[in-house]
Formats: C-alpha cells, sequence, structure tokens
C-alpha cells in the first residue's frame, strides 16, 4: 500500500467513527434489542496471508456459524430483522472503519476471505494476497446482489466456489493494475450509491 493510500485510509477512517458515533450508538441499541452482543467478529485472510478478525455489527442470530453455512443467502432466517436492514443498507460494515485505522484493511480493496475458501485458492489466485483488504472493491459493486444470486442457486457454496469466488479475484486483480486514488474515491461513491439503492442495477 503507498503512503498517500495509507494516509487518505487514516484520515477518513478515523473522521467517519467520529462523525458516525452517534449512528453506531443507535445501532448498537438496534442489534442489542434481542439481547445477544452488538458486535460479530469472524477470522479472515488479509495480507500476504495474515489473519486478523473483521468487525461487524451483529446481523444474525447468536452462534449463527455454528447452526449454517458460511455463506449467507438472501432470505437467510438467520438474519435477525435488524439484521436485514443492516445489511441492505451495508451499515454492518461500519465497524470495519476500526480495521482500517489499525492497518489490517483499507477503505478499498478485495473483501478479505474466511480462511476456509482462501485455502481452495489456486496459485494464481494467491496474488489477491498481496493486495490489503478492503471495505468495498469493484467486485462487491458488480455483485451488489451476491445474496440473491446464491439464494436461486440449488448449490449456494458451489456457485459460490467455482464460479462467483474466481471471478470477484479476476476483479480485483484487474483493478489493482491501474487503481488510483480517484477511482478508489469512485469506487466508494458508487458503494454508498449502491447502499442507498441509487447505484443498483
Amino acid at each position: 500500500m503507498s503512503p498517500a493510500k495509507r494516509a487518505v485510509d487514516v484520515v477518513a477512517s478515523l473522521t467517519g467513527s467520529l462523525l458516525l458515533l452517534p449512528l453506531f450508538a443507535v445501532i448498537a441499541v438496534a442489534v442489542r434489542s434481542d439481547g445477544g452482543p452488538v458486535f460479530f467478529r469472524q477470522r479472515r485472510v488479509g495480507r500476504h496471508g495474515r489473519e486478523f478478525h473483521m468487525w461487524k455489527f451483529r446481523s444474525m442470530v447468536v452462534r449463527a456459524e455454528q447452526t449454517g453455512p458460511q455463506l449467507t443467502a438472501h432470505g437467510d432466517p438467520r438474519i435477525t430483522r435488524v439484521g436485514r436492514w443492516l445489511r441492505r443498507t451495508k451499515l454492518d460494515e461500519l465497524p470495519q472503519l476500526f480495521n482500517v485505522l489499525a492497518g489490517a484493511m483499507s477503505l478499498v480493496g478485495p473483501r478479505p476471505e474466511v480462511p476456509r475458501y482462501v485455502a481452495l485458492y489456486t496459485p494464481t489466485q494467491r496474488a489477491v494476497l498481496a493486495l490489503t483488504p478492503g471495505i468495498t472493491d469493484p467486485a462487491s459493486l458488480h455483485y451488489v446482489d451476491e445474496s440473491a444470486l446464491l439464494a436461486e442457486a440449488s448449490d449456494p457454496e458451489a456457485l459460490y466456489i467455482g464460479t462467483l469466488m474466481p471471478d470477484k479475484i479476476a476483479r480485483n486483480l484487474a483493478y489493482a493494475q491501474q487503481a488510483t486514488l480517484a477511482s478508489d474515491v469512485a469506487v466508494i461513491v458508487r458503494t454508498l450509491l449502491a447502499a442507498t439503492g441509487v447505484g443498483r442495477r
């Protein structure tokens, strides 16, 4: 990661965290309404294969990972009422601003995978691990309706491993070849529009 990109990450994530504190508080109260914890953390694989804990606002029932697959399709019964709203608006991702501040993530970069799926990467696909993972990326924008695609599949995991995951890796590697601060800003703006429904296809 270039010094300029890191500087933008730190300033933007710190400023965003401070400005969004009131919203954080409202979300925390809403998530706690079902008696479970506010945050959910999950092991993900970051740059150079280093594992870290990625944070989210909890959008599923407690111990959801023990009661179903790691992939979450549209209509998954494990998603809470508040969680449906958080996922639709992408607000569940906001705690990752702290991952950005800590240096484990960037604002824009390939979404970090769980170790189980990274273990399936081909040698060519492992090139994506040279990049700092991010909160958003071009592949996420292309697959903004990924949960709906998974819900329609007879075997969601087979679809993800065989088609979606390889294509997302290819898109992110291609983007990294020509990424600039200006293009990163464009990805962030498109992500915000998609979260509000304006940028959805």
